[in-house]
């Protein structure tokens, strides 16, 4: 790559919402857009309308976008002449990369490969205290407040031999299944656009969506937000799990219907990690939050806290690349988003 001093420094526009911006660049990170950028580091644009963004706007060759980007419609882009990239300092960009960009030509890269990476130590963090039983184990401790039978309590406990599903081969289904290769697990996956050369590449063997249900103790959503997902495991799918499966779900609230499974989960059947539902905040009287065999946060698995870091300088890489004339480490393309999230 061509050293700093050689290259030209596009101009650019930041357009996220302001508190994301405090959150993502820190002292170094400021230091390194400026030294790549032509911009005002602390200049965001969060409305696309407003009057004191114009000109700031119809000179932008590139929009370094994150979480609270409006959308990038006809109208947005046309006071935008000069744009030629969008570069994502997040995941998915289906939330303002529109159709009108792809029509103008646009380049867009995301950081989603960074984001990818906390999603799945979330996931395996998941299966493994699950496996183990963590939750069982934490409550009896608490309740008698003394030594607790676990060759009793915990007889079927345990993550040797276990069979783990994952459904989607994704980037984040990819990882969690590179970073479970050190275990004694056995790994199942279902993707409708993988092979299974594919499969075998990956160390897994590649199953029917009703087997995988079927056969494992865990199950782990990494598909995407599509029609064909939505509620991919219904009722019926979600009857065909094992007693004492559990489900987790780290990917959209939609690949599942909270009804049947909030039935499972009170009648005790099954067990669940949910980083995700839907409605994306539950009821305040939905049981999920006080059921001993649900493990719910509130959308924490992907990038917090100093994991933003990797975000914003994966997002700086791609900003070099592009200014160094250099094709994006990360692209995103029009016919890839209908199978990503």
């Amino acid at each position: 790559m061509p050293s700093l001093s050689a290259r030209r420094r596009p101009r650019t526009v930041l357009a996220m919402e302001p508190r994301v911006r405090d959150a993502l660049f820190d002292a170094a990170a400021v230091d390194r857009l400026i030294a790549v950028a032509n911009t005002d580091p602390f200049a965001v644009v969060q409305d696309f309308s407003a009057a004191e963004h114009m000109a700031a706007l119809a000179g932008a060759e590139v929009l370094l976008t994150g979480w609270g980007c409006p959308p990038l419609t006809e109208s947005v882009l046309d006071r935008m002449p000069r744009l030629r990239t969008v570069v994502h300092a997040a995941g998915s960009v289906k939330h303002h990369v529109t159709d009108a960009c792809w029509a103008r030509g646009l380049t867009v890269a995301s950081a989603a490969e960074a984001n990818a990476l906390p999603v799945a130590e979330y996931t395996v963090a998941a299966i493994l205290f699950t496996g183990k039983r963590v939750l069982d184990s934490q409550r009896a401790y608490r309740q008698r407040r003394d030594r607790v039978d676990m060759l009793n309590l915990l007889a079927g406990a345990g993550n040797f031999g276990r069979t783990v599903g994952v459904v989607g081969a994704s980037r984040i289904g990819r990882r969690v299944i590179a970073l479970l290769r050190p275990y004694d697990l056995r790994v199942l996956l279902y993707d409708p656009y993988l092979s299974g050369e594919e499969a075998s590449r990956l160390g897994v063997r590649l199953v029917d969506l009703d087997e995988l249900a079927r056969a494992c103790d865990v199950v782990s959503l990494h598909a995407p937000e599509l029609p064909e997902t939505r509620r991919l495991f219904d009722g019926a799918r979600l009857s065909l799990m094992r007693d004492g499966a559990t489900l987790i779900n780290t990917a959209r609230g939609s690949l599942v219907d909270t009804e049947a499974l909030t039935a499972e989960l009170v009648a005790g059947r099954l067990n669940a990690v949910l980083d995700v539902t839907e409605p994306e905040v539950l009821p305040g009287d939905s049981p999920l939050y006080d059921l001993p065999n649900v493990l719910l946060t509130p959308h924490v698995a992907g990038s917090l806290g100093n994991e933003l870091g990797r975000l914003v300088h994966a997002a700086l890489d791609e900003l070099e690349r592009y200014a160094a004339g250099l094709p994006f480490a990360g692209p995103v393309r029009p016919d890839d988003l209908h199978r990503s999230a």
